[in-house]
């Protein structure tokens, strides 16, 4: 059992879902407590959205991906820039398969615009987090 847990804490792939599932959490009450002082949705999302990019850099350039501590500044630019890309890509996929086309997923759940919407989200979910995995490995946190 002690063997298990070693080898999950270490593994980093679990190491980067639980700096996810941490992201999330920190984007969650950033945004929660920041809607209660500042009355801008929009500002609010921004500025949560900025601490959980942040906070995800630091976990993942800490403990998943282990990196020195010179060099986080160039890390940390590349770092936001594949976040900024996931974006693009999560913007698009829910433009196409949501308003623009929503019949390819509609047409398997009875047109219900919820539900295309859900597996839109989910479908698009997966695909950022793999996606993101993969730029972090290949080309922001390289050096050990």
């Amino acid at each position: 059992m002690k063997k298990l847990f070693y080898q999950l804490i270490h593994n980093e792939v679990i190491l980067y879902l639980i700096a996810g599932v941490a992201a999330t959490l920190v984007y969650i009450v950033t945004r929660m407590g920041l809607f209660l002082i500042i009355p801008s949705i929009l500002l609010v999302t921004l500025l949560a959205n900025a601490v959980a990019i942040l906070f995800a850099f630091w976990t993942n350039d800490r403990f998943v991906f282990k990196q020195d501590r010179e060099g986080w500044p160039q890390r940390l630019v590349k770092f936001v820039s594949a976040r900024i890309l996931t974006l693009v890509l999560d913007m698009f996929l829910a433009y196409l398969l949501v308003q623009a086309y929503p019949q390819w997923i509609g047409q398997f759940v009875n047109n219900d615009i919820s539900l295309v919407n859900a597996i839109a989200t989910l479908f698009s979910q997966v695909l950022v987090i793999v996606l993101n995995y993969f730029l972090s490995k290949l080309f922001i946190f390289t050096k050990k």
